[in-house]
């Protein structure tokens, strides 16, 4: 899985190891286009792409969830596989931390990566629907 944590200047990456244990981050995407987004999951032979959704705290969504939704539904149309939207909701403070404690990656990536976990833990929980 290749989770993505868009933005209107970049995208950051992050994918999973296929049994869905570790979730690393990649090189972020610049520009923030769909078709190099299509380019790596191709490459990297991804299963299925999961954009984060920048919900409010209160739960609302703004003007960048509609943003992301657009991106998403974009992907859906260029690609053959599956693609989600999942809560981003402190994805970021995450990342933040985590640079603190050593990361190296960058934030976008790192927020794409605990992304990704949180999709994956939420998955694990359901049954395998997020």
């Amino acid at each position: 899985m290749l989770a993505l944590d868009h933005g209107t200047v970049r995208i950051g990456a992050a994918i999973c190891d296929p049994t869905g244990t570790l979730c690393t981050p990649l090189p972020v995407i610049e520009p923030p286009e769909a078709t190099a987004v299509a380019e790596l999951v191709r490459e990297r032979e991804v299963e299925r792409v999961v954009v984060g959704l920048p919900v409010h705290l209160s739960g609302e969504e703004g003007t960048q969830a509609a943003l992301a939704r657009a991106f998403a539904e974009e992907l859906g149309e260029l690609l053959e596989v599956p693609v989600d939207t999942y809560d981003e909701r402190l994805t970021s403070r995450m990342a933040d931390a985590s640079r603190r404690a050593g990361a190296g990656a960058a934030r976008d990536s790192i927020a794409a990566a605990h992304l990704l976990e949180a999709y994956l833990t939420s998955l694990a929980r359901n049954g395998g629907e997020a």
